[in-house]
């Protein structure tokens, strides 16, 4: 698993905290995290809330399932998941689906809870 990770993350740029909070103003933060993780530690502000199995479905620009926020293949995603690993998993498939901007933040969302950004609960 850790290979594949490897090979993965090599096709593009993670982000850490701080970065993935300064692009929100331009970019799709997208929660892919469980309720129950979500429940828990709370919610990034203003992220997009779809768990990991409608990824795709919810993000392709041309589906008929889309998200309002998915507008574009050139849209800027920064995928958060628990703590960095899903989220990479998802970001090579949705460059598959030509998300060519998508990427993952560094550590997730327990990265982003230890560097102090909001999280509402």
């Amino acid at each position: 698993m850790d290979e594949l990770l490897e090979r993965v993350r090599a096709g593009f740029v993670r982000v850490g905290p701080q970065e993935a909070a300064a692009a929100a103003d331009g970019a799709l933060l997208v929660d892919i995290r469980y309720a129950e993780l979500r429940e828990r530690d709370g919610l990034i502000p203003g992220a997009l809330i779809v768990e990991r199995n409608e990824l795709e479905w919810r993000l392709d620009p041309r589906g008929s399932h889309r998200a309002p926020q998915a507008v574009s293949h050139d849209l800027r995603i920064v995928v958060i998941c628990n703590e960095g690993y899903a989220s990479s998993l998802a970001v090579a498939s949705l460059r598959q689906l030509g998300l060519h901007r998508a990427t993952d933040l560094i550590g997730g969302f327990q990265a982003w809870r230890a560097a102090g950004l909001p999280v509402e609960l």
